[in-house]
């Protein structure tokens, strides 16, 4: 009985002490959000709802990359990227240890958001916050409620206008990194379109760049919830569809 008492003791002890670090983590963004970011009085439309304060924001860290946001979630987060993928999954913005970690944007992508494709990281946290509740877009009135999310840079604010979203495997060719527009593109985005639990009618394109969104997902070994969005320059109206290719969101294959 007394092994058992102190096995208890010791459960509720780990318990929490990792609901005080969800705490922290939670407030540590909150005030960063605060801090660093103040709504856009001008937003409406193709204008991005929040200013971010770049150079304040890289006095604290020079590898923060960008802004996300996704109004009416908790998704209102610092993008970093580092020399590796392995350190912003345990540490905030400010490098301090966290369970939680950080969004940050994958190493092998070039800086600025300039490949054709770039993939952000974030944690499926218990608490819903980080990227957990990406899995939420597997639902068809979710998606419709939230369309968008907002990608604030140093150079330019973007809107994502997501197109696909579904559960996959961390092995998966979903992973796979492109730079450059072409053939590949094409494919890899007919692709995200044919596996995508909801439908939409976001057009697709050569000169647009596009980013992945990826957190664990718990439905099978090594899953993963993601979302596709296209990158919209704030004020710009898209490119020019596919060549050849045929393929607009939302078309069913």
């Amino acid at each position: 009985m007394a092994v058992l008492l102190v096995i208890f003791i010791g459960s509720v002890g780990v318990i929490g002490f990792v609901m005080k670090q969800y705490r922290d983590n939670d407030r540590i963004y909150a005030q960063a959000s605060e801090e660093f970011t103040k709504t856009n009085e001008a937003s409406g439309g193709e204008i991005a709802p929040k200013v971010v304060d770049f150079d304040a924001l890289r006095q604290v860290n020079a590898e923060v990359a960008a802004w996300i946001y996704c109004e009416g979630t908790v998704i209102d987060y610092p993008v970093l990227q580092g020399g590796d993928n392995k350190f912003y999954l345990s540490h905030t913005y400010e490098k301090d240890y966290s369970v939680s970690g950080s969004i940050f944007a994958d190493c092998h992508n070039r800086p600025g958001f300039a490949d054709a494709n770039t993939i952000l990281y974030g944690h499926h946290m218990k608490n819903d916050s980080m990227f957990a509740t990406l899995e939420n877009w597997q639902d068809q009135q979710y998606y419709e409620d939230h369309p968008v999310m907002w990608l604030l840079t140093p150079e330019q604010d973007y809107k994502i206008e997501l197109f696909s979203g579904y559960m996959t495997s961390a092995r998966a060719d979903t992973y796979t990194m492109i730079q450059e527009p072409g053939e590949e593109m094409d494919a890899y985005l007919e692709k995200a379109l044919s596996q995508s639990a909801f439908q939409t009618d976001v057009k697709l394109d050569r000169e647009s760049r596009y980013v992945l969104l990826s957190t664990c997902a718990y439905v099978f070994d090594n899953a993963r919830a993601v979302l596709h969005g296209k990158l919209v320059p704030a004020g710009s109206a898209g490119g020019t569809p596919l060549t050849g290719s045929g393929v607009e969101a939302g078309q069913e294959n």
